[in-house]
Order: structure tokens, then sequence, then C-alpha cells
């Protein structure tokens, strides 16, 4: 029995050696890769979702680091500080970076910038120019030179401006010293970026501890970030890096949507094609064509506007310019309704969406150009209107007013003439000869008036 028992046991010992996985100490296991995220252009809602879900998508895979390539020349406050509480919540450390070369961080991006775990710029980069312009169009008021580099007072305040303006100024100026503080960064850039709109290249905002290095790639982002400290929520972590793999997250289609149809000119013109389909549909019933893709376009353009800073006044003035061109054409008035319908177009699209950032402003030339169209289209309507009130008659009795009739016999005074094949009783003042042509100069109830030609 006993050698039968080692048998036994023999053959369960190979058996759970074959299942087992080889353990060999000098071969590390293969690290998850970092995800690469890319921060382009104009920051808004598509910008949020797409940090967002990428954060997500690390956490879920348990990527070691997260780099955030920066390039962006600001966007929307409410989008950014979005952006900023998903990197602060973050279980995965983020490197942002400014980069390639040639890029900025500007006005939003410094923000963000900030927020990250650590900071890192390509050559030949920038940061700053973070003032808020939500509030007015110019520069907000300033107390000190935007090279000053000594320490801020926490309790300065511009000297002049509105209300309003200081109180944007000096929430903007503790917004970006609180993340500067938490992430141990220079707190006088952060003033004087916010309070006269300064900048620094990439060498000075590592000089000025604004950035932490200078990378020119992704490659060299994780070889500099190795074995560096971060502060997290759940404590201090010190970031491996150095050799992982970089993997692109890359926009999926809703969120290419998004971005397209949450551009302020796609959605102004969204909202435009919209209520011009749904106005011609009804004009014309059963075409079809024109309220499907009215209907469309005008909820694309609704669920952008949602998304966006909208000045409802603005969207209420161009239903009603729109309004009034509709009435236009149901009841001409020889323009009056028309240009008052362009008039509240153009005020409705200047005023539409409530922010002074460049990127998320109509063109003043698109609306300029459809201003001009809709003048040029109620124009012609105008046109078309009197030149149809000039028309002669062509329908009913009036219709040989201006006609041609052969007298039927020699008259004077009264007599009988033959007009498109009816026999008319007609007067003249003038001698008329049996067959000669006359003209019917008026119509009495049913006695033409006529002359001989």
């Amino acid at each position: 029995m006993r050698p039968i028992r080692s048998a036994c046991w023999l053959v369960l010992a190979l058996l759970l050696a074959s299942v087992a996985p080889a353990a060999n100490p000098t071969v590390p296991t293969a690290p998850h890769p970092v995800l690469l995220l890319e921060l382009q252009g104009a920051i808004g809602p598509a910008s949020r979702e797409y940090v967002e879900r990428g954060l997500a998508r690390a956490a879920a895979e348990g990527a070691p680091a997260v780099v955030l390539r920066i390039d962006t020349p600001g966007g929307l406050d409410a989008a950014t500080r979005d952006i900023n509480q998903a990197i602060l919540a973050s279980p995965v450390p983020v490197i942002g970076w400014v980069g390639p070369q040639g890029a900025r961080a500007a006005s939003a991006g410094t923000y963000i910038l900030y927020a990250c775990h650590l900071a890192a710029m390509a050559p030949a980069t920038s940061v700053g120019a973070a003032t808020p312009v939500s509030i007015g169009g110019g520069d907000l008021p300033s107390t000190e030179p935007a090279n000053k580099d000594t320490k801020p007072d926490d309790t300065a305040h511009p000297a002049s401006g509105s209300t309003m303006e200081r109180k944007v100024t000096n929430d903007a100026i503790a917004y970006l010293h609180a993340l500067a503080e938490w992430r141990g960064r220079d707190l006088a850039f952060a003033d004087s970026a916010v309070r006269d709109a300064a900048t620094l290249s990439a060498n000075q905002a590592v000089a000025r501890h604004v950035a932490d290095y200078i990378a020119r790639d992704a490659d060299e982002v994780l070889r500099n970030a190795d074995g560096r400290s971060v502060r997290m929520r759940s404590g201090v972590v010190t970031l491996h890096t150095a050799g992982a793999q970089v993997t692109r997250f890359v926009p999926d289609l809703r969120n290419r949507l998004l971005a397209a149809i949450t551009e302020p000119t796609v959605a102004y013109l969204f909202l435009l094609i919209g209520l011009y389909g749904l106005m011609f549909e009804g004009f014309n019933p059963g075409v079809l064509f024109p309220g499907v893709i009215g209907g469309i376009s005008l909820l694309l353009g609704l669920y952008a506007l949602q998304l966006l800073p909208v000045n409802y006044v603005g969207v209420a003035l161009i239903a009603l310019g729109v309004g009034l061109m509709a009435a236009e054409f149901m009841m001409p008035s020889f323009g009056s309704l028309g240009v008052g319908g362009v008039a509240s177009l153009v005020a409705g699209s200047l005023l539409l969406f409530d922010t002074r950032t460049p990127e998320f402003a109509v063109s003043r030339q698109l609306i300029f150009g459809i201003a001009v169209a809709s003048a040029a289209a109620f124009m012609g309507l105008v046109w078309l209107a009197a030149r149809a009130r000039r028309r002669p008659v062509v329908t009913g009795i009036e219709e040989l007013i201006g006609q041609v009739a052969i007298a039927l016999a020699d008259f004077h005074g009264r007599g009988q003439v033959r007009i498109r094949g009816e026999i008319w009783q007609a007067q003249s003042s003038a001698p008329v000869r049996g067959g000669q042509s006359v003209r019917v100069q008026a119509l009495d109830g049913l006695v033409l008036t006529v002359t001989p030609i």
C-alpha cells in the first residue's frame, strides 16, 4: 500500500506543478500601460466628458499614471473646474504635460496644469494668461506689475473696477492659490497670471516651480516622473513609470459628435436651420424634407445650447426674428416685419452666448452674412410684391381693359364689338367704322368704353 500511496502523492505533486504559474523573481511582471489623454483646442463640455471618461478608464485598468497632454488657448470656467475636480479626485496620478513643442497652456490650461499631480512642459511652450474674461471684454484691473516677484498679498484687491470685476478676479486668484498650495507650486505667479495675465516659458516655469521638469515627448515625461512622489487623496505615492507602455485614449463617436455640436458656431447654425426648416414646412405642408431636417437640427441645437453658457434673451430674440420673417411671408408688409425680424435676429445672435471667451463666441462675420442674406431675401420679397401690384389683371372681366376688339358695324356713341369670341356693348366718343379695331379703355357694368386704333 505504501508504494501505491507514494506514487499517488507524486502524481498529485506533478499535476499541481504543471498548472501553477512559473515564479521567476528575475523577470518582472509587465506593468499596465499609461493612458495618454489629449486636451486640445477650447475647453468645453466635450473636453470635460473626455477627461472624466479617460480618468475612469485609467482607474478601472489599474494604470500607474495618466499623461494629460495640454495645448489649449482657454475655455469655459465651468468645464475647467469640473476637469480639475476629476483630476483631484482621481485615484491614478495625473501628469500634466504642455506639449508638443509650440503648445501652450493659456487661461483655463493654467488652472488644469496647477491641478495635476506633476507638471511637465516641452521646450518652446508657455503657460499663464489666466485672467478671467467672462465679465466685460477688457483686462481686469491690476495693482502690481506683471513681473513683480514679491510674494502676493492675500488681502490685496484691485484698486479700481466694478464690484463684479473685483469679485471675479479675487475668486480666480483664490482658486489658483488653493491649487498651488495643494501641489506646492509658485504662489506669486498664480497671482500675477490672474491679475496681470502674466506668462512664462518652459524654462522660466521650471525655475519658478510652476512646472516640475522639461520633457520633449511622452516617453521622456514618464522617465523623468519615475521615482517621484506625489500627493494623492489616499496619501503619498511613488511613481514607477520608466519604460511603461503608452496607450492613447481616443475619443469615441459620441464624444466627437458632442465636440462638433457644442462648437458655438455649429450650435448657432443648427438653431437657425431648425427654425427656418420648420417655417418652410409650415408654408409648404407635405414637402416633409424641410420639416424633418429642421426638426433634427432644432433638437441638436437645443441640446448643444443646454450644455453651453447661453443667454436666453438671445434665444428669444432669434425666435422672435424668425417669427417676424414668417409673418412677412404670410402677410407682406412691404418690409416692415422683415426688417424687424432681421434686426431681432442680429441682436439675438450677438447676445446668444453669455461669455466673452473668444473660443466660445459666434463669428461676427457669420452673423453679418446671415443678416445680409436675410435682408436680401426680404428685399426680393418686397420687390416681387410691388411688381405683382403693377401687373395687369389676368383673370375676370377686368382683364378686358387694354385688349383689342373689332367693331361689328359703324357707330358713334353706342354700338357693338366682338372681343375674344364674345359680343359686348360698347361706347365711343369718336366715330367707329365696321370692322375697325378698337382698344378697351374702361368697363362700366357690361358696357365697354373703347377708342379707335
